[in-house]
């Protein structure tokens, strides 16, 4: 294996067929790749005097990370040393089907014995958002999904999120039960006052028509806060 120094000396063709990055996710998987080596695998090709993993290095270290590649609006993102337009589309396309991907498993799956493909659709849905979202995970009664939705925008607070607007799109789904969740483009994964207080809210005007909370799941960049896992929603069978 040749030093990163000595690589970037050489044309991609001329290094090692175990450093080369598509050959090397071949042999060893794609995630045994670095960020860099995934982008560049992406990317295709370098410009003029720089191979194409030097380049998706200069970009990591420009945007300063994969998020905020994807986070990135397009005008930003077409203004780098070799993107474009066109890079911008397929990058977008592979996170939609990315999400589409998980969509389907966790579809195909049981939610409450299921917690982890819950939380990495959610995740996949929100984390790249740079305004708070509050959606909702509607599921039958035997907690299999039946739609996800986003319905409100902005910041999280009582005024923002309505509750009978809720009540209105589960009955439509004819939902049996609920997670809630919304993002937190902070990156605190803690639940404030006002997450707390709508979150009680909306419990309880479910209840009145005989749809459980499961769960409230704040997204804040990787990680997830779970209010069941910390004993503020207790969901009844």
């Amino acid at each position: 294996m040749l030093d990163d120094s000595v690589k970037s000396t050489l044309m991609l063709k001329d290094w090692p067929a175990d450093d080369r990055p598509r050959e090397k996710l071949l042999q060893q998987g794609p995630q045994a790749l670095t960020d860099a080596e995934l982008l560049a695998i992406f990317l295709r090709t370098g410009v003029r005097g720089c191979h194409v993993v030097d380049l998706a290095r200069q970009l990591l270290q420009s945007f300063g990370s994969i998020g905020a590649i994807f986070q990135s609006e397009h005008d930003d993102f077409c203004a780098r040393n070799g993107l474009g337009t066109a890079k911008y589309v397929q990058l977008q396309a592979c996170l939609e089907m990315s999400k589409r991907c998980l969509a389907e498993q966790l579809q195909q799956q049981t939610v409450l014995t299921s917690s982890h493909a819950t939380r990495e659709y959610l995740l996949a849905q929100l984390r790249f958002e740079t305004r708070e979202i509050f959606c909702l995970l509607y599921l039958d009664n035997q907690h299999q999904v039946i739609k996800f939705e986003r319905l409100f925008f902005g910041t999280i607070d009582a005024a923002a999120v309505y509750p009978r607007v809720v009540i209105e799109q589960a009955l439509k789904y004819q939902a049996g039960a609920v997670i809630l969740a919304h993002n937190h483009p902070s990156g605190v994964a803690q639940a404030s006052i006002a997450d707390k207080q709508i979150t009680d809210k909306l419990v309880q005007a479910l209840q009145l028509i005989d749809i459980r909370v499961l769960d409230h799941i704040i997204v804040a960049g990787h990680q997830c806060y779970s209010f069941a896992e910390h004993g503020e929603i207790i969901a009844t069978n």
